[in-house]
């Protein structure tokens, strides 16, 4: 996992007057907090952020007027319309350090046949890892799973480093029977007068 190196300074000013102020400068207000330290308001560039946080638990290293530090996203806030970042809460870490995150799960190969349906119960795997080696995603093979099959987070190869964050027997991906449609009443009637 690559790191993204971003420009932060720190504000002083606080508030909505001062935060539309920072996002008319094309910037972005945030906090960094972690380690028991005092929460540290800064602005980042709002474009190269955006592209950073394209990439699920990106490691973040912020030059903070002339101090590096690294960090990961905790929380995100975009503007439900337009979609642009609001705001960001970014947590410390250090090298080596275990953290507790959430990476994406992506499935590959095709169902048995019969029309099955695939439920993603867990959309993100809670797995603990390296903060600099946090995977970007986990991918499951679903390659002729039949209805009623499921695949639980026990069945999922990480990583080396990486461990579960959730009970083993917890289900993550399940295969639904397709649902047979029922015609409404009256239908056949209908046809059949149709064909007539």
């Amino acid at each position: 996992m690559s790191e993204v190196k971003l420009a932060a300074e720190t504000r002083t000013e606080f508030g909505k007057g001062a935060a539309r102020r920072i996002r008319r400068d094309n910037k972005v207000p945030g906090v960094l907090y972690g380690h028991g330290s005092d929460p540290i308001h800064i602005t980042l560039p709002g474009h190269d952020l955006l592209l950073a946080l394209r990439t699920p638990n990106v490691l973040l290293s912020l030059d903070i007027e002339g101090k590096n530090e690294l960090a990961i996203p905790k929380a995100v806030q975009r503007d439900a319309i337009k979609g642009f970042l609001e705001h960001v809460d970014l947590l410390l870490v250090k090298r080596g350090e275990k953290v507790s995150v959430e990476i994406p799960v992506h499935t590959e190969g095709e169902l048995a046949p019969g029309g099955n349906l695939l439920e993603h119960v867990l959309n993100a795997l809670p797995v603990e890892a390296e903060a600099t080696h946090i995977p970007e995603a986990v991918t499951v093979s679903v390659e002729g799973l039949e209805a009623g099959a499921s695949v639980l987070a026990k069945d999922i190869t990480l990583p080396n480093g990486v461990t579960l964050a959730v009970e083993e027997d917890a289900v993550v991906l399940q295969v639904l029977a397709a649902q047979a449609e029922e015609a409404p009443e009256g239908a056949e009637e209908e046809a059949a007068e149709a064909a007539e």
